[in-house]
């Protein structure tokens, strides 16, 4: 007991917390300056939506499979500071490989930028299409003649060059950069081909080339995105363990002092530097010109934002204490997880209503800023009104003690998501570069109250030392599932239908089951946990020679009671 004692008194808990605090208000700060505006800056490259939502849904997917994997595997090595140093540098890293790739039609951008006829309204290839094709739906995409030329002419060198730019019905002149980009294609495929004839074959090429070959016979806005698309799956693969590894080192090296649960006091502190980086962001992006060093867009900034922000991170990653704990530590509990989810049906509940949010998220997370540019708003309004969407969020802990007098969870979880089906709603009737502010004071129900809902539900079922891989398991339901999910489909709903729709869809759709979910739960059993810490704490400080037998045996039923519930649960389990 002693020696317990001495090892913990060598814990400095305050300085823990300070830096625990320090360096996830960093990393949220750094990944709302550009993951808020990244599908923006895919419009104005001139990504059209299905190809945008097939990016940002492979980015989900890689961080539902990859995260929960590479922290485990740095536990098991114990290689957590090598994991969480290496991914904040080699995400910026990464990240800064996206500017470098120009937009499908620069010259189209810059005529934009110069207050040309074109809207703001549209991304860069859509103004093309209209000036250099036949009059198309708003709703699809069509491509300049030169891009679907005969493929005789592509094979001739035609697709070297970037298609004709017409304004007016005169030629402007092709795109410098674009076409250094698209040669460099070229070269790569030439460089490649003369190596492996030298190695292994004509017939070997064939099958290695296949991919360089065939992204050299695609017009330029399909190049771009299959690089896009690599990009972006390397960039979450490098970037995806950094959260995990770093709140599972802080939490054992906390629990090693049984301090852990001062570290859930943390959880605010995202969301302020969530809150500081929108917001910070979009107000300097929109003091810029639209072209900065030269014809470069200004919406570089937010990687260059992200790149500096993450590198002060990187400096607080340097003191985190991570160290303490050598042992390989219990396995993943994450299975065990998803089994006591099976086992209640209103954790099921839980479980479907979070995936549903988190399609709905992903449209709003998608799309909501481009229903704001269609409606005249610059980086200064959508970085404002995010930002006071995540302040709305972290206010809840204020109103909860009130709000939790008057509904239950279960109401609380149907209320936070029919407010985000009622947010979805209003988005599709905007009118106004200012008029998303009063929807986005609602995230204190939507986002605040949801996921103090979700929290309760998952320590209702949870077992001991299984309430951190509930709360994971939930997450990653919402968060990448159901967000990989609504990505995939919200891209074609756009491309077919258009943005109003969408969010109109999601809203419906999501209500209709707010509605159908307060019966569910009213036929679901209800689960009650007794916290054996705090029972025996009380009994042990008002155990006295004065004591009634009669609280004695309350403790004692309470008790025998809920062994008999987790025989039963049990059994089912086995079952």
């Amino acid at each position: 007991m002693k020696s317990t004692m001495k090892k913990t008194k060598q814990i400095n808990i305050k300085q823990t917390l300070a830096l625990a605090r320090a360096f996830h208000f960093l990393y949220s700060c750094a990944n709302s300056c550009l993951l808020p505006f990244l599908t923006l800056y895919f419009r104005q490259l001139g990504l059209t939506p299905e190809m945008t939502g097939i990016v940002m849904g492979t980015k989900h997917l890689i961080s539902l499979v990859w995260r929960p994997m590479a922290s485990l595997l740095a536990k098991m090595y114990n290689k957590r500071r090598v994991v969480i140093h290496g991914s904040v540098v080699c995400s910026a890293v990464v990240a800064l490989v996206v500017i470098i790739f120009p937009p499908v039609d620069l010259q189209a951008y810059i005529n934009t930028c110069n207050g040309s006829n074109v809207r703001s309204t549209q991304s860069p290839i859509d103004s093309h299409t209209k000036v250099s094709t036949a009059p198309a739906s708003r709703s699809t995409m069509t491509f300049p003649a030169d891009a679907i030329h005969d493929r005789t002419s592509v094979a001739a060198g035609r697709t070297s060059q970037l298609p004709v730019v017409r304004t007016n019905s005169t030629a402007e002149p092709r795109n410098s950069t674009s076409v250094e980009f698209h040669t460099t294609i070229h070269a790569l495929v030439r460089k490649k081909k003369a190596h492996l004839k030298l190695d292994t074959g004509e017939h070997k090429e064939e099958g290695q080339l296949d991919f360089l070959s065939s992204l050299k016979m695609m017009d330029v806005q399909h190049q771009l995105f299959f690089l896009i698309l690599i990009t972006v799956c390397v960039w979450e693969l490098v970037a995806a363990p950094l959260e995990w590894t770093a709140d599972d080192g802080l939490h054992d090296y906390l629990d090693f002092a049984d301090a852990s649960d001062h570290y859930s006091s943390a959880g605010v502190w995202p969301l302020l530097g969530a809150a500081c980086g929108v917001g910070g962001a979009g107000l300097l992006v929109s003091r810029l010109n639209c072209l900065i060093f030269g014809r470069t867009s200004r919406s570089v900034v937010h990687f260059l934002c992200y790149a500096g922000v993450l590198s002060l991170a990187l400096l607080i990653a340097a003191f985190l204490p991570l160290d303490l704990n050598k042992q390989q530590g219990k396995v993943n509990r994450l299975l065990k997880a998803v089994q006591l989810v099976r086992g209640s049906q209103r954790a099921v509940l839980c479980a479907i209503t979070a995936l549903l949010v988190g399609v709905t998220r992903s449209a709003v997370d998608n799309f909501l800023l481009w229903q704001m540019q269609d409606h005249d708003s610059t980086e200064l309004h959508m970085g404002v009104s995010l930002g006071f969407a995540l302040l709305s969020q972290a206010a809840f802990p204020l109103l909860a003690v009130r709000l939790t007098r008057l509904l239950s969870s279960g109401r609380v979880l149907v209320l936070g998501a029919a407010t985000l089906g009622l947010q979805c709603l209003y988005y599709s009737f905007l009118w106004g570069p200012w008029a998303v502010v009063p929807a986005q004071l609602l995230s204190c129900f939507s986002c605040g109250a949801f996921w103090w809902a979700v929290k309760v539900q998952s320590d209702d079922v949870a077992t001991p030392g299984t309430e951190r891989s509930l709360k994971r398991l939930y997450n990653a339901l919402s968060l990448d599932l159901g967000s990989a999910l609504g990505s995939f489909a919200g891209g074609f709903v756009v491309h077919q239908f258009g943005l109003v729709w969408l969010f109109r869809g999601v809203a419906v759709a999501l209500m209709l089951w707010c509605i159908c979910l307060p019966l569910l739960q009213w036929n679901a059993p209800q689960q009650y946990r007794i916290n054996y810490s705090r029972l025996l704490a009380a009994d042990a400080s008002e155990a006295s020679d004065s004591e009634s037998e009669q609280e004695r045996d309350w403790l004692d039923k309470a008790m025998e009671d809920d062994r008999s519930i987790n025989n039963n649960y049990g059994k089912r389990l086995n079952r």
